[in-house]
């Protein structure tokens, strides 16, 4: 039911067709809302640097109080935090966060955009951040935005002023916005971009400022607001039947996989806007001040508004059709306008506000979801008018053929369905996000086509252009084509239309350990795109390394069938690591990419082609302890990562943590902040703490001190803090360089801390109780050394273990020297206990 009110929100708030969403439904008081959008001319921008930082609550009441067009510009996707909700990383998270992103903004009223800049993880300084994003190049990216968006005003959610005080991508977010404000407007810098959108100069720009950045409400309450607005963004829409406030919670829920749903408040709620740049406000309230944001603004909109204006005054409720005059006359005015920046705009809208009075029904459905190049595909085609009006369907036109004939009469109510068969390139390029298509570097994305920078999404190849003429005057109406189909237990669905390859490889284990020089048969899936593929497939594998055989015939009747062929993989004597991947060999063609969906309800289904790779390591490695219990916490890959290096892994729910069940482990491994997101796991302390003082060893990885849900997260005194490493590369000194753990079973080195990957850990704590040994002492540069990464306590038989080390990033990249430290952590104490052989399946 839950699913069913939140689809029935997001609908109301929709005007068109999401390419995997269902149509929306609009009603009178959604084509209302649109019409006053319509008659507004004004803009705003609001700026950031990952999803999830924007303030929903402003942009909803610039989108939906003052009804102006609004955009968020994130500089990044995301790629660099963490997922909640399932196993994606880095470049699949920054995909679903996009998509995230775009949800929220179907909520509460804004567009997306974004710029090339690459999430690398945590930035301390915006000095670092820059370097590594190449701060000209997403400056360009932030002038390009401006220019295309054209904004009249700029809010940032960042101070440009506090360096080095919060999130290096912060801070940088606001100093690039401050620069980008004053040479958007200037023809000589960046000239490249002039071919693309012209110079354009905001008229002011804002930090959208509250009490966290005074420290206190008290402190906020003391300073002076002459420079300031508040804005009361807890207002109330009665068409709407919600507050501004509840649609920005229902906005900023749709952040799932970083784990920000909300509940929603209601009442009055003050934002404020300090000035910064630009035109002052001269003691006015509004941010529009001095911007005539009416059809005067632009030459020849004076009749287009008068004509407009009235429908809106005068809006028929019970019978929106009856403006279809008034709105396709001023459709043939809006023609002539030579404003291109405001007729391509408004011309839009105004087609989707003449669809909607109209009540018509456009769809393009394809019998599949996806198709490959020189493939033919079936479409359904449907065509519907609910109104009185006279609308002809004069012909259609599919990916810019010849236009299909059709000539019919639109009657009220009356569905006019018919076949078409679309042909796919020969040459089509697959759909896939486009900035993942070339490969980039740490800190930015590569994307060549000009045109595409800032898009949130690739655009779509396939559309269907219905030619009508709507009260003697033709209108074209585009729609993508999508699937639409149903399932029994669901009912109808909509999926993206997508173009694949007619083939994909992949091999299903991303990191593959070999702890000795024993072979491992290797699978390797090849999935058909199309029917009757026939080939060979072979392996690129590392110099020192053996693969048999070198080749095997691949033989797929079927499109979506697949065949999985094994090959032996046989790793050198001495440690050693690379990377293997598949090449398919199909009529005079390679295919060497994986094809990776992903599938959530809140996100319309993904299509991401990856090269195919698995690192394989070659591991020098022992370990003591074999049965290791998992209580997962937000989501991590440790356990198949321990499953690989040998160790028996089951996964233990709160519920089925008791004396019994533990005492047949060596180990128990509490999963990245577990503490954080387990409510019941509190109330299982003592008998993990039971099980330690019995000889077992508990490794608790990190948690963030806010919204624990207990105190006492080991059995001494223990406070976590922020402290954190974000340099991969940082030194790391042994406190304890005779420590077990150090040393048994394998003796970790320096060497064991190189080939990190984006943070050596987080979160640590910064006070323990002396019965924690600390083992490590690290810094980032300029930075007091932290040493609270890796604390191990003797507790009665056993040891418990607290670090904030960043093991979840290192084993999925099969960094050798994370592997080794983890085995010595649980096998610590194990020197002269037997291994427990007692592992309840």
């Amino acid at each position: 039911m839950r699913k069913l009110i939140l689809l029935s929100i997001i609908l109301m708030f929709s005007g068109q067709i999401h390419y995997a969403q269902k149509p929306a439904k609009p009603k009178s008081s959604n084509i209302y809302e649109a019409i006053q959008k319509l008659n507004f001319l004004g803009s705003v921008l609001y700026i950031a640097a990952h999803p999830d930082d924007e303030n929903t609550a402003l942009i909803a009441y610039m989108a939906n109080h003052e009804k102006a067009r609004t955009a968020y510009l994130s500089l990044t996707r995301g790629d660099g935090g963490q997922n909640l909700i399932g196993p994606e990383i880095r470049e699949l998270l920054g995909v679903m966060r996009t998509q995230e992103l775009l949800a929220a903004r179907r909520i509460d009223g804004g567009e997306q955009m974004f710029t090339r800049a690459n999430d690398f993880g945590y930035s301390k300084h915006p000095d670092e951040t820059l370097e590594i994003w190449d701060k000209q190049e997403v400056l360009s990216d932030v002038v390009l935005a401006i220019r295309k968006f054209k904004p009249d005003v700029i809010i940032n959610r960042f101070d440009h002023r506090t360096p080095g005080s919060t999130h290096g991508h912060h801070t940088s977010s606001a100093m690039l916005s401050v620069e980008a404000f004053d040479l958007a407007g200037d023809a000589s810098a960046f000239s490249n971009l002039n071919s693309i959108a012209s110079p354009w100069r905001p008229k002011r720009l804002f930090y959208n400022t509250s009490w966290w950045r005074y420290g206190s409400q008290e402190a906020f309450d003391k300073i002076d607001k002459t420079n300031m607005l508040a804005l009361d963004v807890g207002v109330y829409y009665p068409h709407k039947g919600l507050s501004n406030n509840e649609i920005a919670a229902i906005s900023r829920s749709q952040h799932l996989c970083q784990g920000f749903g909300r509940p929603s408040s209601r009442g009055t709620s003050k934002d404020y806007i300090e000035f910064l740049k630009g035109e002052p406000l001269q003691g006015s309230s509004s941010i529009f001040e001095g911007i005539d944001t009416s059809w005067n603004r632009i030459k020849g909109g004076e009749a287009i508004g008068a004509i407009l204006y009235e429908v809106e005054n005068n809006f028929n409720f019970n019978n929106p059709s009856q403006h279809l005059p008034q709105l396709i006359e001023a459709y043939k005015l809006l023609q002539n306008i030579e404003d291109k920046h405001w007729k391509t705009l408004k011309t839009k809208a105004l087609k989707d506000i003449i669809q909607m009075c109209a009540g018509l029904y456009l769809e393009a459905s394809a019998d599949t979801h996806w198709a490959t190049p020189n493939g033919l595909v079936k479409m359904s085609l449907e065509v519907l008018n609910r109104s009185n009006a006279a609308i002809n369907l004069v012909s259609i036109k599919k990916d810019n053929s010849v236009s299909i004939s059709k000539n019919i009469q639109l009657k009220n109510n009356i569905a006019y369905r018919f076949k078409e068969v679309l042909k796919i390139n020969e040459n089509q390029e697959p759909t896939t996000p486009y900035w993942l298509t070339e490969n980039g570097t740490l800190g930015m994305y590569k994307v060549n086509d000009q045109n595409l920078i800032g898009l949130p999404e690739t655009p779509r190849v396939y559309n269907i252009d219905f030619n009508l003429l709507i009260e003697n005057t033709p209108i074209t109406i585009t729609k993508p084509v999508i699937q639409r189909y149903a399932k029994p237990d669901k009912g109808e669905l909509y999926r993206p239309f997508e173009i694949i390859p007619e083939a994909s490889v992949k091999i299903p284990e991303k990191v593959i350990i070999f702890t000795t020089s024993n072979q491992k048969e290797i699978p390797v899936v090849v999935k058909a795109g199309t029917n009757n593929i026939d080939g060979y497939l072979e392996l690129n594998y590392p110099e020192g390394w053996s693969v048999y055989p070198k080749k095997q015939n691949v033989s797929i009747k079927n499109k979506d069938e697949e065949q999985t062929l094994v090959f032996t993989v046989i790793p050198p004597q001495n440690q050693n690591e690379g990377y293997i991947s598949p090449i398919l060999h199909l009529n005079n063609k390679t295919f060497s990419k994986e094809l990776i969906e992903i599938n959530y309800d809140h996100i319309p289904n993904q299509t991401v082609l990856l090269p195919s790779k698995s690192k394989v390591v070659r591991l020098d490695i022992k370990k003591r302890g074999e049965n290791i219990a998992y209580i997962e916490g937000s989501g991590d890959v440790v356990p198949e990562s321990l499953k690989q290096i040998g160790y028996h892994v089951r996964i233990l729910k709160p519920d089925e943590i008791t004396a019994e069940i533990l005492s047949g482990f060596d180990a128990v491994i509490v999963g990245i902040r577990a503490y954080n997101t387990l409510e019941d796991l509190k109330f299982k302390q003592e008998t993990l703490f039971n099980f330690v003082e019995n000889g077992g060893n508990m490794i608790v990885q990190y948690n963030t001190s806010h919204r624990l849900k207990t105190d006492h997260i080991a059995p001494y005194s223990l406070e976590l803090s922020k402290d954190r490493v974000t340099d991969e590369n940082a030194e790391v000194k042994f406190l304890e360089p005779n420590h077990e753990i150090l040393n048994t079973p394998n003796k970790i080195t320096a060497k064991d801390f190189e080939g990190w990957t984006q943070e050596r850990g987080l979160y640590f704590p910064n006070k323990w109780d002396k019965a924690f040994t600390p083992i490590f002492s690290m810094h980032d540069k300029k930075e007091s050394a932290k040493k609270g990464s890796l604390l191990v306590a003797k507790h009665g038989k056993g040891y418990y273990i607290y670090t904030g080390i960043s093991f979840f990033r290192e084993f999925p990249e099969g960094v050798s020297g994370a592997y080794r430290l983890f085995a010595n952590m649980l096998s610590l104490g194990k020197d002269n206990i037997e291994n427990n052989s007692k592992l309840n399946d």
